[in-house]
């Protein structure tokens, strides 16, 4: 007998669905905030109640209980305890840096103590709450069904405030958790505000506005690199500290007064715990302890018996009770409706995301209904200029239907105008009504262009945005709470040395100084300079960086590694000198030699390096992959018998340039090369013939000519733009004519005319010719004899950094 309508499942793939069905309803339904307001579920629907309910700030209270009852029966089908709590905690000043709910009555203390039952409670919402429900009836955000299907609520709500940051969040779901401390308004604000004036900001320029969090208890942060790294990765610890300061009694005693608590810890059980280690002969400087905390702030006295030193005993304090804490920052919210672990700056770029989205759907909104306005202020305007005859057609009309035919017919109205002109009042027939109706007709006119504005210029929607962000700033910002003070080992030579701009010069033969640009004066171009380093015959400026003291140098040398040396550390040398010998600042191996020097600065983290070898392998490195990188390790493993030939920064916006021996050439987009890590090999930047390889590589930054020069002194020009833009990996084009005359390709690099370029050949002599005197030919050429070489070999070339020329 057939068991009809019995499905057999496996025990475990059941358990599994289920599971996971359940955490992922927790995660997005209950436990996780959405990035964009800010709220849980509970939290908007609680909100959005009483938004319904029209307890607004400047209303009555309502009684806690019909709330939650309003919450529990429309939208929130859970225990009346657990949205009751929530409705407590928005209404605690020492639990939200900006509580979203008023209350009057007992709402619980720092304490500990419990708010009184909901029926003793009342609440309204708080005049901030206004900004997140202002624009809700003007289609700014999607509705979804209540759990019933018998209503609708917001999706998410349209606020004005980035509350997911200036307020926090805290919850645990299945298998993930979130803690986000509460931040300053104003500080947030700002934020917002120089992410829209100034679209290239980095990092560094956020963290220069948001210190870090602003908890209501105030307090104090130790340290600032703790917050950089949780605000950097979303993830990180923080230490809290409480507030204090010292007091003498009259009889000439000191006490400890404790001001602030770090937040989240109670005041009564830290007291408590206090005279716990008094009692247990733990810390036994103590003589008397009291709580003379009130309703203007918190104060507990710590009396010290005679002799003790405060700062040994504060010490100790911290080190065993909660009067210094931890604040693990844990950044997960959800964000198109999947959980995910957010920096700092992804949390301010989805809050300006979301507003765009708010203002673009808010516009067409008032556009549409702008519209339709103006459609209907046109045909009154047009009745009442014929409203002889617009009389006329309606008393000879037997009923509404007909009299609506009739202006149709004979003015070409629709059905919206006729309707309107049979629904228009006679006293908007006086001279006056008739002058407000034109006025509102021009005042519509303006309201539509300035609509279309909006949504046709993202310059004027995010200036919208700003002045809204301006207004909430003016309205509700405030100063910051809690201090932030230097943590122990903390200090930072580069504090004491000013960041001030910097000539680093190195020389062919490696040497290396460092020079204030305040040394180098602005001349007018053809002026004679001032005299530069006296350096000897076989030497000169081969690299010259103009960067800052606070700047990073990389060093890339030919087996694949990467040094580093801070500007600062390079020894501080005259013009005229020729500085120190990279070896007496940098430990290379046997055999390891400078293949390329790169300067970066903070604001180059959102930028990459770019390699290049002799065998035609590319690699595309994200900066911050070296930033805490030790001096010497591997930048890219080399295959057997390659060398890093090159190195630059580069942006996907670049394009790269890569000349071979034999006078082969290929130029692709940086784009091409994915981002790699550090202990990756790279790909294929071209392919090469038997016995050829890469001599140079260019980032091509707008210059309008490429010189090559060959083993026998053979050089051309040619314009850039003869080199047509391939894809990464191919053979390329011809750079120049090669053959035993001319000899092998040195190199290639992008020039000026202004430039000046140095052959150097295997014998040890040097030319220099300046490149307005080399002429401008085609690819397919060999070019001119720029050196006689005899049976010598020019070996290499450079374009010459003068640092006895002007500077700008």
């Amino acid at each position: 007998m057939e068991n009809k309508g019995i499905i057999n499942l496996n025990i475990e793939d059941s358990l599994k669905d289920s599971y996971l069905d359940y955490a992922m309803s927790v995660i997005v339904g209950r436990a996780l905030p959405d990035v964009r307001d800010g709220l849980k579920p509970v939290h908007r629907r609680t909100l959005f109640a009483m938004h319904e309910m029209g307890v607004y700030y400047n209303k009555a209270y309502k009684k806690s209980a019909r709330i939650v009852g309003d919450v529990i029966g429309k939208y929130h089908p859970h225990g009346d305890s657990a949205v009751y709590d929530t409705l407590v905690r928005m209404a605690q000043d020492f639990s939200l840096r900006y509580p979203l709910v008023d209350g009057q009555g007992n709402f619980g203390s720092v304490d500990g103590d419990r708010a009184a039952a909901m029926r003793y409670t009342e609440v309204r919402l708080s005049r901030i709450s206004d900004e997140f429900v202002s624009d809700l009836d003007k289609d700014t955000v999607d509705y979804t069904d209540n759990y019933d299907g018998s209503m609708q609520e917001p999706v998410v709500f349209p606020t004005r405030i980035p509350n997911l940051l200036v307020n926090g969040t805290s919850g645990i779901a299945v298998g993930m958790a979130t803690n986000i401390p509460p931040h300053n308004l104003t500080e947030a604000v700002d934020a917002l505000i120089l992410m829209i004036d100034n679209p290239e900001y980095t990092e560094d320029d956020i963290f220069s506005v948001i210190k870090g969090p602003d908890f209501p208890t105030a307090g104090m942060i130790l340290g600032r690199e703790d917050i950089y790294k949780a605000y950097k990765t979303g993830r990180g610890s923080i230490t809290i500290r409480a507030k204090t300061h010292i007091e003498e009694t009259k009889t000439g005693k000191e006490m400890i007064v404790v001001d602030e608590l770090p937040y989240q810890v109670n005041k009564a059980l830290l007291i408590e715990k206090i005279a716990e280690l008094v009692r247990d002969k733990i810390i036994t400087g103590i003589s008397d302890l009291r709580d003379e905390s009130d309703r203007d702030g918190i104060r507990v006295v710590i009396e010290l018996k005679r002799e003790q030193m405060p700062d040994v005993l504060l010490n100790q304090l911290y080190k065993f009770t909660q009067m210094q804490t931890t604040f693990g920052m844990n950044m997960v919210a959800i964000v198109d409706g999947r959980p995910q672990t957010l920096t700092l700056l992804r949390i301010l770029e989805a809050f300006l995301d979301h507003r765009i989205v708010v203002v673009t759907r808010r516009t067409a909104y008032l556009l549409d209904k702008a519209e339709r306005r103006l459609h209907i202020l046109e045909g009154l305007i047009r009745a009442v200029e014929n409203i002889d005859e617009v009389i006329r057609l309606i008393k000879t009309s037997k009923d509404t239907p007909e009299a609506k035919l009739k202006l149709k017919e004979a003015f070409s109205f629709s059905d919206v105008q006729s309707q309107a002109i049979l629904e228009m009042r006679l006293s908007k027939l006086t001279g006056l009504e008739i002058e407000k109706l034109q006025g509102e007709y021009e005042d519509t006119l303006k309201d539509i262009e300035y609509y279309k504005s909006i949504l046709g210029n993202r310059a004027v929607m995010m200036g919208v945005i700003r002045d809204e962000l301006t207004e909430v700033n003016d309205k509700y910002g405030d100063e910051r709470r809690t201090e932030i003070v230097a943590a122990a080992g903390e200090f930072n030579m580069e504090d004491l040395i000013p960041d001030s701009e910097t000539v680093v010069t190195i020389t062919h033969n490696g040497y290396i100084k460092r020079t204030l640009l305040d040394n180098f004066v602005a001349q007018r171009r053809g002026g004679k300079g001032k005299s530069g380093a006296k350096s000897k015959g076989d030497d000169f400026a081969e690299r010259m960086l103009v960067t800052t003291n606070h700047a990073k140098v990389f060093f890339f040398t030919n087996t694949g590694k990467i040094h580093f040396l801070k500007v600062y550390d390079i020894p501080e040398s005259a013009r005229d000198t020729k500085g120190r010998h990279l070896s007496n600042l940098l430990t290379f191996e046997k055999d390891e030699n400078l293949a390329s020097v790169v300067t970066l600065s903070e604001a180059d983290n959102d930028k990459y390096l770019f390699m290049s070898t002799k065998h035609g392998v590319v690699k595309k490195t994200p900066v911050m992959d070296f930033k805490s990188g030790r001096s010497g390790m591997i930048a890219l493993k080399l295959r057997d018998g390659d060398e890093i030939m090159a190195a630059d920064v580069t942006t996907d916006n670049d394009s790269i340039f890569l000349a071979t021996r034999n006078g082969k050439t290929i130029q692709f987009s940086s784009m091409d090369v994915r981002a790699m890590g550090r202990s990756a090999t790279g790909v294929r930047g071209v392919s090469l013939e038997d016995a050829d390889e890469v001599v140079s590589m260019e980032v091509l930054t707008g210059h309008p000519y490429i010189l090559n020069v060959t083993e026998c002194g053979y050089g051309k020009c040619s314009l850039v733009a003869d080199y047509r833009l391939q894809t990464r990996g191919g053979k390329g084009v011809k750079l120049c004519k090669v053959s035993p005359k001319t000899g092998l390709v040195c190199g290639a690099k992008q020039v000026n005319e202004e430039d000046d370029v140095m052959l150097i050949t295997k014998g040890g002599k040097i030319i220099r010719l300046s490149v307005k005197e080399i002429p401008v030919m085609g690819r397919d050429t060999q070019g001119v004899k720029l050196m006689s070489t005899d049976e010598d070999r020019i070996i290499s070339f450079a374009i010459v950094k003068e640092d006895d020329a002007e500077v700008e």
